[in-house]
Order: structure tokens, then sequence, then C-alpha cells
């Protein structure tokens, strides 16, 4: 049986789970997020703990999938997640302006990216932004998109990057003329 999958969520005292069908609802005090559970997993919510189990073991890759994305449900609607990226380099900046992100990445032209609904951007500084939601995916899945804008390159470090991010330095040309 899969570890990750047998494993016993704790729910905490704020939270409201409940399962309607196939559809489990996880309700707290940042917000509310939907789960399809797909069909061979069952979901048993006793007490304060949440189990899901499987019926056969042509399922069992799904079995923990399952169970990390409830677990990531319940900590999104309770602490919630943030990203944190840097940009790194002389003019690199970062702007927020409403639901429009504009990145100068040294291009010869401003990136526009649209922020979705469900997330919010908080600008630390120029080069400093904070991703925050309660959806895991949707957080990471901005940051990976922002951040390939401009990947952090070796030679320089120039790029945006996550933060606390090591970037391996490379040597460059004189290295080779040894």
């Amino acid at each position: 049986m899969s570890r990750i999958g047998k494993r016993i969520l704790k729910i905490k005292d704020n939270l409201n789970l409940s399962l309607d069908d196939d559809k489990l609802i996880v309700k707290g005090p940042k917000g509310e997020l939907e789960l399809i559970i797909p069909k061979g997993l069952t979901v048993q919510i006793e007490d304060q703990t949440v189990k899901v189990l499987r019926k056969n073991d042509n399922l069992k890759a799904l079995h923990g999938v399952i169970n990390s994305l409830i677990n990531n449900m319940i900590i999104g609607v309770s602490d919630g997640f943030t990203k944190n990226l840097e940009i790194v380099g002389v003019g690199y900046r970062f702007y927020l302006k409403d639901k429009t992100l504009t990145i100068n990445a040294g291009f010869s032209h401003p990136v526009l990216i649209q922020i979705p609904d469900n997330l919010e951007i908080e600008g630390i500084s120029n080069n400093e932004i904070i991703i925050k939601g309660i959806d895991k995916q949707a957080v990471g899945e901005l940051a990976a998109k922002i951040r390939k804008v401009r990947p952090p390159e070796p030679y320089k470090g120039k790029g945006i990057r996550y933060k606390g991010e090591f970037i391996r330095r490379k040597e460059g040309k004189k290295a080779s003329k040894m």
C-alpha cells in the first residue's frame, strides 16, 4: 500500500470538509477549494481526520496523489502558499499595476503577464515580488511562468530566480585560454 496514500490527515478546527458524491469541498478562512475524487477511491471524513482508501491495486499511483492534493487543499485554505521571486540585472524591474505584472528584463519591449483572480502578487521592491494564493498548483504555475520570461544564466547570474535559489556559476572565456 502506498505510504503517502495511507497517511491520515488531520483537519484543523477552523476548517469544514464536506463530501458531495465524488466532489470534496474544503472551506477555510482563506477560501474554498474543490477536488473531484476518481472512481475507485473513497474519502472517509471522521472526527478531525481524513483518510483515502482504494478498492484495488490498479489505483496505487492515484492513491498517493489524491492524498497529497487533499493535504495541499487543507494547508492552502488555512495558511495559504507563497513563492518569492527576485530579478537580478542592470535595469531589470518588476512593475505591478492592478491585475497586470510588467517585467523589464533586458528585452526591447516589456513583458506583460495577467494575474489570475485566485492569486495576488505583492511587490516588496522593484526587484522582488511575492506570489500568494490558496491553490499550490496555481501559485507554482504562475511563478514558473514569470521565471520563464528570463531564466537565470550561469555566467553573470542575471535573470529571474526564486528567492534563495542557488545558481551554479561558470567561468567563461578566460577559463578555456589556459
